[in-house]
């Protein structure tokens, strides 16, 4: 399946809520990953530009998609990102089929 990585901020009106009546967010964010037939990795909080980081796999990119546009609508969270993410083996059939496409590929300067 494949793997997702989402970058995360909540909205100032969720970090208060989160404030003033904490909650699992990461249990949230299991149940929602896995009404889209996949599962959860990883959330965790985190320093910086954004609040925190979900690892998912998801079914197709489709439902990573569905998965921020879900969250994105709710309004409980900002400038969130998704991304597709590769292991080892993936990113070595990745350059191995990268080099076969540019011996194929004749650019304008040659």
């Amino acid at each position: 399946m494949p793997r997702f990585i989402t970058f995360f901020s909540y909205s100032s009106e969720s970090t208060k809520a989160l404030i003033e009546r904490p909650s699992d967010r990461a249990a949230a964010a299991q149940g929602l990953v896995e009404s889209l037939g996949g599962t959860q990795e990883a959330f965790y909080w985190m320093q910086g530009k954004h609040d925190g980081f979900l690892i998912s796999n998801m079914p197709d990119a489709a439902s990573a998609s569905a998965l921020a546009a879900a969250v994105g609508a709710s309004g409980a969270v900002v400038d969130a990102e998704t991304h597709q993410i590769f292991d080892r083996d993936e990113q070595a059939a990745i350059v191995k089929q990268a080099g076969a496409a540019l011996r194929a590929y004749k650019p304008p300067n040659a």
